[in-house]
C-alpha cells in the first residue's frame, strides 16, 4: 500500500512546519508494517512537502494514522497550514529497487 500525503505551509511558516515534519521519521522508524516513509520538499513552490510513505498492508497504515505522535504533529502544524492536506492512496504495481 502506498500513500502519497501533500501539505502545504501558509507563506512563512515553511521552517516549522519542515521541522515538525522532519520529527516524524524518527517517531515512525520503528511502527510495524510502516517500509518507507520519506519527506520531500518541492522544488517550484517550498510551502509544499510530500511525505512517500510505503506500508505492509492497510492495517499497519491504520495503526500509523492512530499513534499519538500522528495525532499531535496535525495539532501542532494545523495553524501553520494552508488547508487541509491531501492524502492519495495507491497500490503498488511493479517497480525497481533503489541501488
Amino acid at each position: 500500500m502506498i500513500v502519497v500525503a501533500k501539505l502545504k505551509a501558509r507563506t512563512g511558516k515553511e521552517g516549522e512546519v519542515e521541522k515538525a515534519l522532519k520529527e516524524m521519521i524518527s517517531k515512525v522508524e520503528n511502527e510495524e508494517g510502516t517500509l518507507t516513509y520519506t519527506l520531500h520538499r518541492s522544488q517550484n513552490d517550498p510551502t509544499e512537502f510530500l511525505f512517500y510513505e510505503q506500508y505492509r498492508d492497510k492495517a499497519a497504515f491504520d495503526r500509523h494514522c492512530s499513534t499519538p505522535y500522528f495525532r499531535d504533529l496535525f495539532d501542532a502544524i494545523g495553524p501553520s497550514l494552508a488547508g487541509e492536506p491531501t492524502i492519495e492512496i495507491y497500490d503498488k504495481l511493479e517497480g525497481i529497487r533503489e541501488r
